[in-house]
């Protein structure tokens, strides 16, 4: 494949966007002219801005901020087109491949819409999804385990939300939210005891088994674990901001005051929030 126009060339003078892009791109990493940050990365060193960047993607979503969110889709297809960049330099493959595999997968993912199957509901379609993605990884005859190719580099919760629906697939499964959350209690109490008796050891792993439970839970609920504990983590840090506030007025701060005040100042950032009854 031809390497998209440089940007002083004459034909790239009203270039795609998305051409004008990775052009940018291949200038950067050309050998003699290019960056010397650019050219020193490979996959490794940019793959954790290509994570950072989805996670300001999910922020600016969760602030509804759309034009942080044109800007933050922007800098996460920017690592697309860094990571292919760096592919094509060595010969495995190019922006377009990957733009075309994307595409064969879409159309072979949705077959009530791209072929002559019938239309299926949200809930159909999911469950069709997951039975498509099982014959691809069985075709493919790599996996020894349904869990293989569950990326072990996602975060915890979300690994653990892939990994049990895997097994939920195939009837490994509490069969309702209620058991789960008796699942949850029992952890808690195992918990419990290990903190009791000072054990970090195991108490690091019943926590583990705390925190997996949780998790089973939301995929149960159909909730995105890091989504709620964003919310929440958003949330804390505003009745916290409000504590800070609050003090500063008093001439104090968080370091001046006590628990007992800060603990008040807590509930009265929650009351804030909920408004008169």
């Amino acid at each position: 494949m031809s390497p998209p126009p440089r940007l002083n060339s004459p034909v790239a003078e009203q270039p795609r966007p998305i051409d004008r892009l990775l052009g940018i791109m291949a200038q950067l990493r050309d050998p003699k002219t290019g960056c010397a940050w650019d050219l020193e990365q490979s996959f490794a060193t940019i793959a954790p801005y290509t994570v950072e960047e989805a996670y300001e993607v999910a922020d600016a979503i969760e602030r509804g901020d759309l034009t942080d969110l044109r800007d933050e889709l922007g800098d996460l297809l920017l690592q697309v087109v860094f990571h292919a960049r760096m592919a094509e330099e060595d010969g495995h493959f190019a922006f377009d491949d990957v733009a075309n595999a994307i595409s064969e997968k879409m159309i072979r993912r949705h077959p009530h819409i791209f072929a002559a199957e019938a239309q299926r509901t949200s809930a159909e379609q999911t469950a069709a999804w997951e039975q498509i993605k099982a014959r691809e990884r069985a075709a493919k005859g790599k996996a020894e385990s349904l869990l293989d190719d569950v990326p072990a580099g996602l975060p915890a919760l979300t690994r653990a939300v892939k990994l049990s629906r895997r097994a939920a697939g195939v009837g490994f499964v509490w069969p309702t939210v209620d058991e789960v959350v008796a699942k949850l209690d029992e952890e808690v109490a195992e918990l419990k005891v290990e903190i009791n008796a000072r054990d970090l050891a195991k108490a690091r792993e019943e926590l583990g088994d705390v925190l997996f439970v949780v998790a089973n839970i939301a995929r149960t609920l159909d909730i995105d674990p890091e989504d709620a504990l964003r919310a929440t983590n958003a949330k804390f840090a505003r009745r916290f901001r409000f504590i800070e506030t609050e003090l500063k007025a008093l001439g104090k701060s968080p370091e001046t005051s006590d628990l007992a005040e800060m603990d008040a100042l807590w509930d009265a950032a929650k009351a804030a929030e909920k408004g008169p009854h």
